[in-house]
């Protein structure tokens, strides 16, 4: 950088005053204030796009990074899921390889999971076979309704009796 101290300011002013004269040399002085001033935002918007630059290179490679790191956890998984799956379809074949594999219709008090009640029906979807089934013993421990009751039903099994108590002979 060129380096101006006072003395080379004064000389400089001096050189210009006689040059440029005393009527234009304030007019001169803003012009070149105003256009030092753009140099330098020209300079300063010049350094924040580098550094912009530079920050979102190093957001890149983090991103980069944390996709590899995310797909080899996935793979990971994946793999362990597949291991334990496999050993598992191996352990239940390995066991029931003697028997036959009991259907809805060989157990008369078993009701079938969701997804083989799903597959009897034609691969409908349906509300009724999904809510039937769940057992009856697990809806009870879990307090869901097992049939619908109508409100005036309700109302009259609820209602506490007024008066006397009546026989059915009455």
């Amino acid at each position: 950088m060129i380096d101006l101290g006072i003395s080379k300011l004064a000389l400089i002013g001096a050189v210009a005053l006689v040059v440029i004269g005393p009527e234009r040399l304030p007019k001169v002085a803003r012009t070149v204030g105003a256009l030092v001033g753009r140099a330098q935002r020209y300079i300063n918007d010049v350094k924040a796009e580098v550094s912009r630059e530079v920050e979102l290179d190093e957001l890149r490679k983090m991103r980069t990074e944390f996709e590899d790191a995310a797909r080899d956890v996935e793979r990971t998984v994946h793999k362990e899921v597949h291991e334990h799956a496999q050993s598992f379809s191996d352990a239940l074949s390995g066991n029931d390889a003697g028997a036959a594999a009991p259907g809805p219709a060989a157990d008369s008090g078993h009701v079938p999971s969701w997804d083989t009640a799903h597959k009897l029906h034609n691969g409908r979807k349906s509300w009724r076979v999904k809510q039937g089934a769940q057992p009856l013993w697990y809806k009870r421990q879990h307090n869901v309704r097992v049939w619908a009751q109508s409100g005036a039903a309700r109302v009259k099994r609820h209602r506490p009796a007024t008066g006397p108590a009546r026989s059915f002979f009455d």
